[in-house]
């Protein structure tokens, strides 16, 4: 009873509540935005679902992963064309190649509805139709963003309760934050697009990352993941550029009137 209530388990578990906040950043901005594909009555129970539905699959697949990680881990199959590509792939791989496939899919297509500027009551009616396959994908995308901070959960400490109890916490201020990062969203809709250009880079952060799981070689040419510096330094770029944007939209249109006005 000592050991489990132990000081050193408590601050693990601060950090690993850290480390879910830092991790969780691309999910819950996933989660905002697929989200707004509800009606706007369903929106926030979408959220608090999805979320929910995903926390326990956290931890029954923390149970898992703790259990038979080597089956995620042996390889299931490879591909071996020398020079053009080669690559050994397991489950672990192709769930995160997947899953950046997915996103990729996901975002580019929103981009391009933007563009298109297709009829709102046709969208509206489109979202009420599939909320239970919005929740789905709310789910499987939470549980494809959790092997990172689920195995770096296992690099830091054995003790299950502390694991879960964090996902647990985490999940908490998931909900808590996905219902403001998505009204920012709603007032500032030019932010959107923003937002699917960082989904995007995610989709492409995946897809290195399982790619070097895989040991793919496109080409003679190893694949090497995007560190979460190089993310959040892109990320930094993307946000950077679309204030200094704005700002000289906003200038140009000032200086428009003025000159009518004179």
């Amino acid at each position: 009873m000592g050991e489990m209530f132990a000081v050193e388990n408590f601050v693990t578990l601060g950090l690993l509540t850290l480390l879910q906040a830092v991790l969780g950043f691309d999910n819950l901005l996933y989660i905002s935005l697929e989200s707004k594909r509800a009606p706007a009555e369903k929106q926030a129970y979408v959220r608090r679902l999805g979320i929910g539905l995903a926390v326990v699959l956290r931890i029954a697949l923390l149970f898992v992963l703790i259990n038979v990680i080597r089956y995620f881990q042996d390889p299931l199959f490879g591909i071996h064309a020398t020079g053009v590509v080669e690559g050994t792939f397991n489950l672990h791989s192709l769930i995160v190649l997947l899953g950046g496939v997915f996103i990729i899919y996901t975002s580019t297509k929103e981009i391009f509805h933007m563009m298109a500027l297709e009829d709102l009551g046709h969208d509206e009616k489109k979202a009420k139709s599939s909320v239970g396959m919005i929740v789905l994908w709310i789910v499987a995308m939470n549980l494809v963003f959790s092997f990172d901070s689920i195995l770096s959960a296992m690099a830091l400490t054995e003790v299950f309760w502390v694991m879960a109890l964090a996902i647990m916490i985490g999940g908490v201020l998931m909900i808590w934050l996905s219902g403001r990062v998505a009204r920012f969203l709603e007032k500032n809709r030019m932010y959107e697009v923003l937002g699917l250009f960082v989904l995007f880079v995610v989709g492409i952060m995946l897809l290195t990352e399982g790619g070097h799981l895989a040991h793919l070689e496109l080409a003679g040419r190893e694949i090497t993941p995007m560190t979460k510096t190089t993310f959040y330094f892109v990320i930094g770029v993307l946000v950077l550029t679309d204030v200094v944007q704005s700002r000289y939209r906003r200038k140009l249109a000032r200086l428009r009137a003025a000159t009518h006005t004179v």
